[in-house]
């Protein structure tokens, strides 16, 4: 079954015009999304290859914009930051319309937002992670069914974001009693998903 993270990049850089070594900064926190791709693809000496990963990048100078990463096709990419921002910074700049294009394999772009990307994956089961929500360990999903994570970067989403997601019944899902970092919480997601596939031997 497809794993698939929807990351919010409120102040996400969307024209490409940054320094490699500024992305905390000029980037736009895009620091805090390159760990999440890290964080969605890489096992120790492998990469998940049934897991997709989409950008939605909110920031200047030219928003929205969605970045595309699936692990079944994606190549170039390593664990270390400079050379993933290299990747999505590329992306950036053959961002056209709202028509995917590809700007390396298993990397697409489109000027699309939450919106669009929400009405790709409806067929998807939604799991929006939050800190009021059911705690993950107890919940049965994710053994039959295609699963899309929502959640933000460093900051909440926000009303208006969340309104777009409560449109497509999620389930409300909280990782533990303390509020943890957007990319430990795709790590912590795969490793109760591993485990419960084990359990189940699928």
């Amino acid at each position: 079954m497809m794993r698939r993270f929807v990351i919010v990049g409120h102040k996400a850089n969307t024209d490409g015009n940054f320094k490699l070594n500024d992305m905390a900064g000029g980037a736009g926190r895009l620091d805090v999304l390159l760990r999440c791709i890290n964080s969605a693809f890489f096992l120790s000496h492998s990469i998940r290859r049934d897991v997709e990963v989409y950008l939605v990048l909110l920031g200047p100078s030219k928003p929205p914009v969605t970045i595309r990463l699936s692990g079944s096709e994606i190549r170039y990419l390593n664990p270390d930051e400079r050379s993933t921002g290299s990747l999505i910074r590329n992306a950036l700049l053959k961002a056209k319309d709202d028509k995917e294009v590809s700007s390396s394999p298993g990397i697409y772009v489109s000027r699309r937002g939450l919106e669009d990307v929400m009405k790709v994956l409806a067929d998807t089961e939604i799991v929006y992670l939050h800190e009021s929500g059911t705690g993950m360990e107890n919940t049965e999903f994710g053994m039959e069914t295609d699963l899309t994570f929502v959640l933000g970067d460093h900051m909440d989403l926000t009303e208006e974001e969340e309104n777009i997601i409560l449109k497509y019944n999620p389930i409300k899902v909280s990782l533990g009693p303390e509020i943890l970092h957007a990319d430990h919480c795709i790590v912590v997601s795969h490793n109760i998903l591993d485990r419960k596939r084990k359990v189940k031997g699928k």
